[in-house]
């Protein structure tokens, strides 16, 4: 049990509802455990929290209207996509609109949060339904979707939406009652974990890498959404979905509560560090590396010795130790053609090279992110 209650002081929440809370292959959307989310989440809406919902689901109530009796292939998990979300974002208004809550339907890919300009659009966008007491249903855009550009599942997107409007505490609304020291379907024996202060390697570990039927992440991503959140100083809390009246107990509550370590990343950062693809990798000599591992230096082209990738201005790359060990990712001030010029010289030399020069540093220490240190 968690002790007491930690939802009640978190003015700004992001709550993530798994496939199989509110889905399933066989029959289609649950609109009953819909109606009952729906007057939880309206409980707290009226108390004055902000909220952001993340729902999946989309592709099993368009699985079950198309027939389908198999897992899709990728086409017709699109299509399914297609066809599901606007059946549940049909059951969501039906639900929202006895509890006088109006609701937007927002659907993200990848690469609108990869893009510093699509990232901070989105971002107003939600504010301004915010600031408009409108209820965001989030979910990513599985009909346009592919490898390239997806985010990957909606523990991930949630943890995502939770850094984009800096919510203070995501709650993933799961199968199970929160993380245990193994899966309890197969390990009767398994020990309920109520409070992690911290997601180490034994933590994932405990989490493993199965997952349900329907959905597409399991208790490993949730996990891995919780480290995410708690980089962003958020925290997170698993609760079971079958039961969501227990986001609004006072006292003790099942669940799990992961919480974020003192110091966050600043905003720039978090964005650097969760929201952008890696474009590229530059290989650093020793010098380098121990600049900005240990004194805290901008990374300059002298210390530079080779470029991989193509890559733009204002694109993220990697920092590379010289055993192959990645230190660090930032916001590079050079495309790949320019570094590949000025690598291993000095950025006195950068003008007499190129013609210009946007700056004396390739990544400078305010957009850069240290691994395992920031």
């Amino acid at each position: 049990m968690i002790p007491s209650s930690p939802v009640q002081k978190h003015k700004r929440i992001v709550i993530k509802i798994g496939s199989n809370v509110i889905a399933s292959r066989a029959r289609g959307l649950h609109e009953e455990r819909v109606a009952q989310i729906a007057k939880v989440v309206s409980s707290l809406w009226h108390a004055g929290h902000a909220i952001f919902l993340v729902s999946s689901g989309a592709v099993l109530c368009g699985t079950e209207t198309l027939g389908l009796k198999q897992r899709p292939t990728l086409t017709l998990k699109q299509a399914a996509a297609a066809v599901g979300q606007s059946r549940l974002m049909w059951a969501y208004e039906k639900c929202f609109a006895p509890h006088q809550i109006r609701i937007a339907q927002i659907l993200l890919t990848g690469d609108d949060l990869a893009d510093r300009t699509r990232f901070i659009n989105a971002r107003n966008t939600l504010m301004a339904l915010m600031t408009h007491r409108i209820l965001p249903i989030i979910n990513e855009n599985d009909t346009v979707a592919v490898d390239e550009i997806k985010v990957g599942d909606n523990d991930r997107l949630a943890a995502l939406v939770t850094h984009l409007v800096d919510a203070s505490l995501l709650i993933l609304l799961s199968d199970v009652d929160g993380l245990y020291t193994a899966d309890p379907r197969k390990r009767p024996d398994a020990c309920h974990v109520p409070v992690v202060a911290g997601v180490t390697k034994a933590i994932e570990e405990m989490a493993g890498g199965a997952s349900t039927e329907g959905g597409t992440g399991g208790m490993a991503s949730k996990v891995r959404a919780a480290k995410q959140a708690a980089a962003n100083g958020a925290s997170t809390l698993i609760l079971n979905g079958a039961f969501p009246e227990r986001m609004l107990a006072h006292g003790e509550m099942l669940g799990t509560l992961f919480l974020p370590p003192p110091a966050r990343l600043i905003a720039r950062k978090q964005w650097i560090a969760h929201s952008r693809t890696i474009r590229g990798g530059l290989s650093l000599d020793a010098g380098a590396v121990s600049a900005v591992l240990t004194r805290g230096k901008s990374l300059l082209p002298s210390g530079i010795c080779a470029v991989d990738g193509t890559f733009q201005v204002g694109d993220v790359v990697r920092c590379l130790a010289p055993d192959g060990r990645a230190i660090a990712c930032g916001l590079t001030n050079y495309g790949a053609s320019e570094l590949i010029q000025i690598t291993g010289r000095r950025s006195s030399e950068i003008m007499a090279i190129l013609g210009y020069k946007p700056a004396d540093e390739v990544i400078h220490r305010n957009n850069m992110v240290i691994y395992d240190a920031e």
